[in-house]
């Protein structure tokens, strides 16, 4: 089994390097792909400047690495406003949430990651802050506790998520702007591949570019970083130049296949085909066989493998198709008239 801790794309892996936050755009103009959310953007933030008004509550969903975080920072940005993140899980009281919203100043993007966890006594206080601009607050104990409304300054609130369909309605319908970052082209991460290896100072053949944005998922973080690994690999093995023969060694040496498929992704499609024929099989006994979170399945593993058509979902569980056959490798039998009825 795959050392989870040595993986390069794990999606809780953690990078450092000083140069990462050169790689984020400052600019709607900077920012690669998303065309239709850009020229949106570009609309409301316009035209909130030309009123001199915040930016009205913004919903962004998608997989992850898609570029949520980065898109809530070129906001703040083009506002001329601040920027406060946080991530739901770390909000765990009333007091939490209502310390960072009376901090904050005029205009200010407040950034939540990972809202779908947001505790529902926090959601309730949301509720009246980005409608009325205020929360309510109880002071005292008891029969002499009374109820404090607190005014706070027009702020726009920025939530993002990898899991809209667990975000409350209620919460939902509060935002203004509903909007969902989808899957790169390779014409789009080539871009995004040029423009990190300028930044980084790399020398990079085209060769490499498009043989990279062919297994980087669809996703900019996971072609970020796969640049940073080239150049490793260039800057030992090669010559300092990420060329196509640098790209395919490296490939092989982080077990990433030409379809970007990486061990995971493979083990996971050999589970479904060799210990359940196939399919159907649940998502938590996929994730117990294979040894991953179910979280990490859903979110990061499974939309992949889906948009690839490797893997479909079905009421019945998750099925292999033969697609995924083709890419491991093995004979597909006949599945029989039970499977073939899921389709």
């Amino acid at each position: 089994m795959i050392n989870h801790d040595d993986h390069p794309l794990r999606p809780d892996f953690e990078e450092q390097d000083h140069r990462e936050n050169e790689l984020r755009p400052r600019l709607l103009e900077d920012f690669l792909g998303q065309e239709q959310i850009k020229a949106n953007l570009r609309v409301f933030i316009q035209a909130a400047r030309e009123r001199q008004e915040s930016l009205d509550h913004v919903f962004l969903s998608g997989p992850p690495g898609l570029g949520k975080t980065t898109l809530a920072s070129i906001m703040a940005h083009e506002m001329g406003a601040d920027l406060r993140v946080t991530a739901a899980p770390a909000l765990e009281k009333p007091k939490d949430l209502a310390g960072i919203l009376t901090s904050l100043q005029e205009g200010t993007v407040f950034f939540i990651d990972e809202i779908h966890r947001l505790k529902s006594s926090l959601e309730e206080m949301l509720y009246v802050a980005m409608e009325d601009y205020e929360i309510d607050w109880i002071i005292g104990q008891g029969p002499s506790a009374r109820t404090l409304r607190v005014p706070l300054p027009r702020f726009t609130l920025v939530g993002a998520t990898t899991r809209p369909g667990m975000v409350a309605s209620p919460l939902y319908t509060r935002f203004g702007i509903p909007l969902r970052l989808d899957y790169y082209t390779r014409d789009e991460l080539a871009a995004i591949i040029r423009r990190t290896s300028s930044i980084l100072e790399i020398a990079i053949q085209e060769e490499a570019v498009l043989l990279l944005a062919e297994t980087c998922r669809g996703t900019p973080r996971v072609a970020n970083r796969l640049v940073r690994r080239m150049r490793d690999f260039a800057q030992i093995l090669g010559e300092g130049v990420i060329t196509g023969a640098v790209v395919r060694e490296g490939m092989e040496r982080l077990n990433i296949d030409q379809y970007g498929l990486e061990e995971q992704d493979r083990q996971i499609l050999r589970a479904i085909v060799e210990m359940y024929q196939g399919g159907p099989v649940g998502a938590e006994t996929l994730a117990i066989s294979v040894g991953e979170e179910l979280d990490s399945l859903e979110v990061f593993y499974e939309p992949f493998l889906i948009q690839q058509g490797l893997l479909q979902r079905t009421a019945r569980g998750r099925v292999a198709t033969a697609r995924a056959y083709a890419v491991l490798g093995l004979p597909q039998e006949d599945p029989g008239e039970d499977q073939r009825s899921l389709f």
